[in-house]
């Protein structure tokens, strides 16, 4: 094992640490927290998830996938569906993908109709902040991938029998529909940024560094204090809060 590899499993031992004594104190003190995880497909979602929770109480953490909505939830209030699942004291519920499916999906390959497409991004920020209000801490992170990257990630799913179950129909109009899924993502971003619920981008070319930023975001998000590990900063260069900015200055992959 190479000296780049040992230093960063190194350090996800560290990050592991600290974010298993944070949860201690957070089931301790009863309070709740949602984790959004968001991105292009072959962004890095699955693999962060796993870091993050490997060594996490089983009965304090939620990891929530949900499946295409049946015909009866097709007729719920959209974010009905969600709420089912939101931490209850002392637990950490993550959503690898979550309600942000119809700012992002549903509007490139028109799963669900314009008017409804507005309904969300209109009320999606007041829904964020009555979570808030409930004391819910919603941390939200946005998986930035660059094109070239997916498309080889792309093509190692199809050749890797190991990753059957990551393949989709629609991994093909991921890299067809590049354009389009930029544009809802910038929209999706613009609307939905607020200071009660913020985004996070991370930059995921380098998965491992990504992951690392990812922990090093949420034990700087839980803010626990006398940890018996120190943790590094976020690197600015890999994560960081969202800005209009960040569409313009070539920080984010277009």
């Amino acid at each position: 094992m190479g000296k780049k590899n040992e230093a960063y499993e190194a350090e996800l031992r560290t990050l592991q640490i600290a974010l298993v004594e944070s949860q201690a104190r957070l089931i301790a003190e009863g309070r709740k927290v949602l984790i959004l995880f968001e991105g292009r497909d072959t962004a890095g979602k699955d693999g962060a998830i796993k870091r993050v929770t490997e060594h996490m109480a089983p009965r304090h953490t939620r990891v929530v996938s949900l499946p295409k909505p049946s015909d009866r939830e097709q007729t719920q209030w959209y974010f009905q569906r969600y709420v089912a699942h939101l931490p209850a004291a002392g637990e950490i519920v993550i959503f690898n993908r979550s309600w942000y499916n119809r700012a992002g999906v549903e509007v490139v390959m028109g799963f669900s109709t314009a008017g409804e497409q507005a309904d969300f991004i209109r009320d999606v920020p007041a829904f964020e902040a009555m979570l808030t209000e409930a004391n819910i801490v919603p941390i939200k992170i946005w998986l930035d991938i660059t094109k070239g990257e997916q498309a080889r990630r792309l093509e190692a799913r199809v050749e890797d029998p190991l990753k059957h179950f990551k393949t989709s129909p629609l991994d093909a109009e991921a890299q067809k529909r590049w354009h389009a899924y930029s544009e809802a993502r910038d929209t999706m971003l613009l609307r939905s940024h607020t200071p009660h619920a913020p985004w996070l981008i991370v930059a995921t070319d380098d998965k491992k560094q990504a992951r690392l930023n990812v922990m090093r975001h949420l034990v700087e998000r839980l803010g626990v204090h006398g940890l018996s590990v120190s943790t590094r900063p976020v690197d600015p260069a890999i994560a960081f809060p969202f800005e209009p900015e960040s569409l313009k200055d070539g920080r984010m992959a277009r």
